[in-house]
């Protein structure tokens, strides 16, 4: 221990103030403003943990005052609130348009503090007035049912990250300033979330920025030394180590470190100056001459003490500096007199009596410190961006439609077939579409669109890649192997106004599962502030499917992100499984168009079946579920049995079996339904697109059996399916986590999806139909299913009964 103990002059805040930029910029007059502002914000900071009356203590505290809960974050507050407070200075000095991103979130009180000091919270909330009234309110609404969260919440002005889950602040900045050539987003990375795998990757973003058509991002990796309960890694390695690091990502750091407030308003004036005079200088090199190169961007490290200006110690322990002031640093005031006394005492040292009026409102001369107008990156419009959003330019999608003559009985590129459109779509929006992705367009069958645009590199180039390289500094499809980082690029582009896609691998979305859970979770809020405008929906192309991931085996098959989604909140969710082409074109349009969803769209990237013509396809992804007539032979009459099918791979297996329940027992009435709208499923009310339960009884029935062939998890049509009347014959076959390096059709049997399993399902459960007529055909189709297996293991390739089946009738 004393080894590792005798360099703690190279991490500690307490130690002498370090600067890597040696300036006094500011004059002592400046230095007391500053000093004061922060003190002002700090003071509301404490207001929101703590107070639900008396806020500006115009009379001794009381237990009275205090809200029974005491919820919230101190940690961070004062070293967020010290860099916002900087930048605005930026903003006047410079005309800066900028905004801001708090990485650590439980740090909100520190930026919402400054929102009410500028004004623009009252404006937004008229009840939240500058006046003791309104501080009162604004005080007591902070982590307090009926009121806001302790997070940069959808209901906060000039937020469009919430900071809830760590590691997206960084992939959010870049996200958000990606064709906004004109802006810096100020991003506070806390040093908890640097431990985060997300965050770690999300730093190499700056090779993707082009200084002529995007903004600036300037992260401030916030060290204030402790998580919850814990000193963070970064905290704890020296600054040549630390500084080291960044330069390897490709940034250039400026550390500022210390206590001393006086001596750290110097030095960080200092130091966020030297970075904007940076960021404006790539720019204009960039832009004036025309040449798109990678500037190794400048970054600050702050090291400033948890919890800073909190007292050192009470009763005997660290709480300023210490982990102790992560969250409410003083627990025990309303039963403890003493700590109330400490309390007290605290807050009045910030003397707000001097910093706000008789009225409760900030003082004119400390006002006129903030920008005024938009100018406040609290009123950015960027961060509500459906205000800045337009629509996208769409062709119509059938002039790219697949030729059906028959249903059922030629093979087409469903993929490819899209990707055509999906050229027109990123020609004509140039400035406000991206395609994203983890190294996966090429593979999954889009690489029409480097007809349109090539992907974005800003980084070392070789001879080689002008063959097939599809590189380019203006490039509008984005890919970086991490998934986090791409869908942090997605989200923050389209919170920020703008539309876009992201394509994967369906067996690996799963890495992205909880960030998909947060975005839902903030257009889900955002949805009930009236006065957030709808962004365009996130879209996730799933395709490499897990019926098509043979050979790669069982580790690239898995389609439970379904499940993970029918989670989510049914106003913000949606969910397709187009079988064909003209499917997929239908619903990627309406998905295009649409605003403040997830939607989730599963289709496979091989050659498959075609069945419907366009005509069909509108109407088909219009109802969301239907019959195919054509596929069906129970017109004028009762089904004996409804053959049900979700997804390509699945519908075509489905098909199949029914064409062999025709041909070995053809006095059976067979209805056909397709579904593409999985939501359809579910009782009208649980989900704005659930059928009535007449809706249902009219395609399922209510009395005769189902067999239902799904592209996922089979229970999850169970569930969606719970309580239909019927529901006791619903018969569910899909991926049941059989698999291995198996052929395609050996898969679907593994996993009782074949059309061999199915036809011998509905036979088992037609016998009050059939009696004992059916044990010849079962016993055939057993001896087909035996016979695929034995050529898929002698061979290595499924029968040509399979590979060249045809829709037959």
């Amino acid at each position: 221990m004393t080894s590792l103990t005798a360099d703690v002059e190279r991490w500690s805040p307490y130690s002498k103030t370090r600067s890597t930029i040696d300036e006094q910029p500011l004059s002592a007059d400046e230095v007391d403003k500053l000093t004061r502002y922060w003190e002002a914000s700090l003071y509301l900071c404490l207001g929101m943990l703590y107070l639900k009356e008396n806020p500006l203590l115009q009379e001794p505290l009381k237990k009275e005052h205090l809200k029974a809960r005491l919820l919230g974050h101190w940690g961070s507050d004062a070293g967020q609130s010290f860099t916002y407070i900087h930048f605005n200075r930026m903003i006047k000095k410079y005309n800066l348009n900028a905004f801001v991103i708090s990485g650590p979130g439980h740090g909100a009180p520190g930026l919402i503090s400054n929102f009410y000091l500028e004004g623009l919270y009252s404006e937004v909330y008229p009840n939240k007035s500058e006046d003791v009234e309104g501080m009162q309110r604004f005080f007591k609404q902070f982590s307090f049912p009926g009121g806001i969260g302790s997070h940069m919440t959808p209901e906060t002005p000039g937020s469009l990250h919430e900071g809830g889950e760590l590691g997206y602040s960084i992939s959010h900045a870049f996200g958000a300033v990606y064709d906004h050539p004109q802006t810096i987003a100020l991003t506070i990375v806390g040093d908890g979330e640097a431990e985060t795998g997300p965050l770690a990757t999300s730093w190499h973003s700056n090779k993707f920025l082009n200084p002529i058509t995007d903004g600036a991002v300037l992260p401030v990796l916030h060290l204030n030394g402790y998580k919850i309960n814990n000193p963070t890694i970064l905290a704890r390695i020296t600054e040549d180590e630390l500084t080291k690091l960044m330069e390897g990502y490709g940034w250039t750091p400026y550390v500022v470190a210390g206590s001393n407030i006086e001596e750290m308003h110097q030095a960080m004036a200092g130091t966020v100056e030297k970075c904007v005079q940076e960021i404006l200088a790539y720019q204009k090199e960039a832009r004036e001459s025309g040449k798109v190169f990678r500037p190794r961007w400048p970054m600050i490290i702050l090291r400033s003490p948890k919890g800073w200006s909190a007292p050192r110690k009470v009763e005997g322990h660290y709480l300023e500096g210490h982990w102790r002031a992560h969250q409410v640093p003083l627990p025990k005031v309303a039963s403890d007199p003493e700590q109330m006394k400490v309390l007290e005492a605290w807050m009045r040292s910030y003397h707000p009596e001097k910093l706000f009026g008789k009225e409760g409102k900030l003082i004119p001369e400390l006002r006129a410190l903030a920008p005024e107008g938009n100018s406040r990156m609290s009123a950015n419009p960027i961060t509500n961006g459906g205000i800045i959003r337009k629509p996208l330019k769409l062709e119509h999608f059938q002039n790219w439609a697949v030729k059906v003559e028959k249903p059922g009985t030629t093979m087409g590129p469903s993929m490819a077939n899209f990707a055509e459109y999906l050229t027109m779509v990123v020609r004509d929006n140039p400035t406000n579409f991206r395609v994203m992705g983890p190294d996966e367009t090429e593979s999954n069958k889009l690489s029409a669109i480097y007809k349109a645009s090539k992907k974005v590199w800003v980084n070392g180039y070789l001879p080689e890649d002008e063959d097939g390289g599809n590189l380019e500094p203006q490039g509008r499809v984005m890919e970086m192997l991490s998934e986090h980082t791409v869908e942090g690029w997605l989200e923050g582009y389209i919170l920020s106004g703008r539309h876009g896609m992201l394509n994967s691998y369906e067996p690996f979305i799963h890495i992205i599962d909880s960030m998909v859970n947060q975005h839902a979770k903030w257009i889900e809020k955002a949805a009930e502030v009236s006065w957030r405008r709808a962004v365009s929906s996130l879209n996730i192309l799933l395709t490499s499917t897990v019926w098509r991931q043979d050979h790669n085996g069982f580790t690239h098959q898995d389609p439970g992100f379904l499940d993970v989604v029918a989670n989510k909140s049914p106003e913000v969710v949606r969910i397709y499984l187009p079988p064909d082409a003209n499917c997929l074109l239908s619903t990627m349009d309406h998905c295009f168009k649409s605003s403040n969803y997830v939607n989730v769209i599963v289709a496979d990237k091989q050659e498959h079946l075609q069945y419907l013509n366009m005509e069909d396809a509108v109407a088909h992804c219009s109802k969301g579920l239907g019959i195919w007539d054509w596929a069906s032979n129970d017109a004028g009459a009762e089904p004996d049995l409804v053959m049900a099918s979700c997804g390509d791979v699945v519908t075509q297996e489905a098909l199949a079996a029914t064409a062999l329940l025709r041909e070995y027992l053809p006095e059976l009435k067979i209805r056909f339904v397709n579904v593409v709208d999985l939501f359809k499923l579910q009782p009208n009310g649980y989900h704005p697109h659930g059928l009535t339960a007449a809706e249902y009884s009219a395609l399922f029935t209510s009395d005769r059996p189902v067999v239902f062939n799904f592209h996922s998890y089979p229970w999850l049509v169970h569930r969606m399916t719970y309580k239909r009347e019927g529901q006791h014959r619903m018969h569910v076959r899909g991926y049941k986590e059989k698999g291995n390096i198996d052929t395609p059709l050996e898969l679907a049997i593994r996993n009782e999806a074949d059309r061999y399993s199915l036809a011998i399902l509905a036979i088992d459960n037609l016998k009050d139909v059939l009696g004992n007529r059916g044990a010849g055909p079962r016993e055939k189709l057993l001896g087909e299913r035996i016979r695929s297996l034995e050529y898929a293991y002698e061979t290595g390739m499924d029968p040509e009964i399979f590979t060249g089946w045809k829709w037959p009738y």
